[in-house]
């Protein structure tokens, strides 16, 4: 599949690149934590990520003064698997270059969504890019050059943590995960086999193909 830039017009329904951010200090603190040796592991908020200045700007700059949380996705992927939403964008950061494989929420009918329809988006290391509220994403992906990576990602506080008790009233009620976390996931994903939603379909996306 074709792998655009976010500097790429392509990337602009999805989400924008944001200026004037100094991330050099974030990058050294997700440096310091190692790779896991294989998969993906994500913490919605880590203390020494929060420490640096950035964590700030992003709340007052990003998300307006609202109270935010700033934890990485790190590991090594390079599959689709699911697409999850949030209410809210989400800020991504790489110590690294990385790929982010994005759809749009209208392209969902009847609760399916068809990989075909997904696009690949290239984010060089230490440039933050703001995902839409709108846009389908989920793990990041290496790039080829890359043995992983290390994402920051900024959220309102509270996210992706434990999901609230309440009787579903519709179906998009059983697409949650956690809270503010709706996901569609792939038959042959392990989120399909825990019992998830399965919203994908068609190819199960793998860049290193």
């Amino acid at each position: 599949m074709k792998v655009y830039s976010v500097t790429d017009p392509a990337f602009g329904p999805y989400g924008k690149v944001l200026e004037g951010y100094d991330t050099a200090a974030l990058r050294m603190a997700m440096n310091r934590i190692p790779l896991p040796e294989s998969g993906t592991t994500y913490r919605p908020g880590i203390e020494s990520l929060e420490a640096c200045p950035i964590f700030e700007e992003l709340e007052n700059r990003a998300y307006g003064g609202m109270p935010i949380q700033l934890g990485m996705c790190w590991g090594r992927n390079t599959k689709l698997n699911c697409l999850e939403y949030h209410r809210d964008s989400e800020v991504n950061l790489g110590a690294t270059d990385f790929i982010l494989l994005l759809a749009k929420a209208d392209q969902i009918e009847n609760g399916l969504l068809d990989t075909a329809k997904v696009k690949a988006f290239r984010v060089p290391g230490g440039v933050p890019v703001e995902v839409y509220a709108t846009t389908l994403h989920y793990a990041p992906c290496q790039v080829p050059e890359e043995d992983g990576f290390r994402v920051a990602v900024a959220l309102p506080k509270g996210t992706n943590t434990e999901k609230p008790a309440f009787e579903p009233r519709c179906a998009e009620d059983t697409w949650m995960t956690a809270k503010n976390k709706w996901l569609l996931a792939h038959p042959d994903s392990k989120e399909a086999r825990r019992g998830c939603h399965i919203g994908l379909a068609g190819e199960n996306i793998d860049i290193s193909k």
